[in-house]
């Protein structure tokens, strides 16, 4: 970050009561003290016990490391392996109706078996429960408990949670896009059963989805929850980058109410997506769900990282890269006064390898009461930001863009957690906060020269220094960062 450093950070979360990782043999005396926050992020590729690309989650209070989940120690189940990719995808979430936050953690790539050499894993999704002591492991869900037998299903490589049946506690949605058949979702924990349990499968061949699917569509690789009625019961956001029919890789959005037994489907021939379909869009890519204008509904953003704005076309693995916004109404997600958003109106100049939309985060930063949007530019290590109003939803004015180290991959990935702005680049193993103020009005809140860089190592801190490696450090190959919670 080429930006002023100062030393007083914004926290990232409330008090805490240790120990932080509850396990089987530890016996901790009840308290009335509440739950611990926490910010988890993901090393998929972090090296455990000699096992390359295993995969590990550290957990941070502040800016400081307060554990280090991996698989087989701290009362995680299951053991590290060579490329089980433990921390492909994190979600928290509050499953139980306790009022203290969860965690889901995928691992997409865990074989129930031997592993087959060149094959995509079967995955595997880890709960915690929250406890004013700490996470404890309750449980694991894996493609066996939607039906299916174990395939190259990739369970897990993409998680999300919302209350999607009215209970009052949140379900869990895994998604499995290499499920056989182009793909699929499972929702976990619905009618007050525990999440933990058998799920619900919701494929593209269900019978009120009705799509047709093909087997590259990757349906689930991308998903999020939203409330985009107003009801007060959240929707589910599918992305499916690898369909499109004869626009191989143009990528289809579907909005599912499983209450209600209700699929919409957008791309971007739909009447009023802005936007023309063609090969390698990858439409639905990502996706990231908030209240854009503040009328009290979600809005959806769509990332199509392939989009190609500039005269060097390469297709597949390149693009220039765009953003769908679709605003919530009485009646769900509306393509009237749909929005595209791109590197041609907002600062910076595009590039045919930007992949503006790889990644996609919205929350509040300015504490106005309406959502930023931030997408992630990793071909330029760039994040952009826009300014959400209730006077008209996201806008260019005073749109912030925010670079990082040339070759880090910044933003790879995004999000907001308490102290402000996450991002990760991937590649050198960082995770930078960038702080925030108090705003109101078309302004992101963003404050660029309050960046702190978060290193792994032992006592982790976010500070002027570069990472050092070891577990859960995020060492360079580790992709810390990858994913946050």
């Amino acid at each position: 970050m080429s930006v002023t450093r100062r030393t007083v950070l914004i926290p990232l979360v409330t008090a805490l009561t240790a120990p932080w990782v509850v396990g089987p043999s530890l016996a901790v005396p009840a308290t009335a003290a509440s739950c611990p926050a926490f910010l988890a992020v993901a090393a998929p590729y972090a090296t455990v016990d000699g096992q390359p690309r295993a995969g590990t989650v550290t957990l941070f209070h502040g800016s400081k490391k307060v554990a280090t989940l991996h698989q087989g120690a701290a009362g995680v189940s299951g053991t590290p392996e060579r490329d089980d990719a433990f921390g492909s995808a994190l979600v928290k979430g509050d499953f139980d109706g306790d009022g203290c936050a969860d965690l889901a953690i995928g691992a997409s790539e865990e074989f129930s078996g031997d592993r087959v050499p060149g094959a995509d894993g079967n995955g595997v999704v880890h709960i915690l429960y929250g406890t004013p002591h700490g996470l404890k492991e309750v449980g694991t869900v894996d493609v066996t408990l939607l039906g299916r037998k174990y395939g190259s299903d990739r369970f897990g490589a993409a998680l999300a949670a919302g209350d999607l049946d009215g209970d009052g506690d949140d379900e869990l949605v895994v998604g499995v896009p290499g499920l056989d058949g182009g793909g699929g979702v499972g929702i976990f924990g619905s009618g007050g059963a525990e999440p933990y349990g058998k799920g619900r499968l919701i494929t593209q061949a269900t019978s009120w989805v009705g799509q047709e699917p093909g087997e590259t569509d990757q349906f689930g690789v991308a998903l999020a929850t939203g409330d985009f009625d107003g009801d007060g019961d959240d929707e589910l956001a599918v992305g499916a980058p690898g369909d499109g029919g004869t626009r191989s890789g143009s990528g289809v959005v579907t909005v599912i109410d499983p209450r209600k037994r209700y699929a919409g489907v957008y791309t971007q021939e739909s009447p009023g997506v802005k936007g023309d379909g063609e090969k390698w869009d990858a439409f639905g890519a990502a996706l990231a769900s908030g209240d854009f204008n503040g009328d009290g509904r979600d809005d959806l953003a769509i990332g199509m990282p392939g989009e190609d704005l500039s005269t060097v076309v390469r297709g597949m693995d390149y693009g220039d890269g765009a953003v769908n916004v679709l605003y919530g109404s009485g009646r769900g997600l509306t393509a009237v006064g749909s929005e595209l958003w791109s590197r041609n109106t907002l600062k910076g100049t595009p590039h045919y390898y930007d992949r503006f939309g790889t990644s996609l985060a919205a929350g509040d930063l300015n504490g106005d009461g309406d959502d930023e949007l931030i997408v992630g530019v990793p071909g330029e290590d760039a994040v952009q930001v826009l300014a959400g109003t209730r006077s008209g939803g996201l806008t260019r004015e005073n749109d912030v863009l925010v670079t990082g180290q040339k070759g880090s991959g910044f933003g790879f990935s995004v999000g907001v957690g308490d102290g402000g702005l996450l991002v990760g680049s991937a590649a050198t193993g960082t995770v930078t906060l960038i702080g925030t103020e108090r705003k109101k009005g078309p302004f992101t809140g963003l404050l660029p020269t309050t960046a702190r860089v978060l290193t792994g190592g032992a006592g982790a801190r976010y500070e002027d220094a570069a990472h050092t490696d070891g577990a859960g450090a995020g060492g360079d190959g580790d992709l810390f960062g990858y994913a946050f919670a």
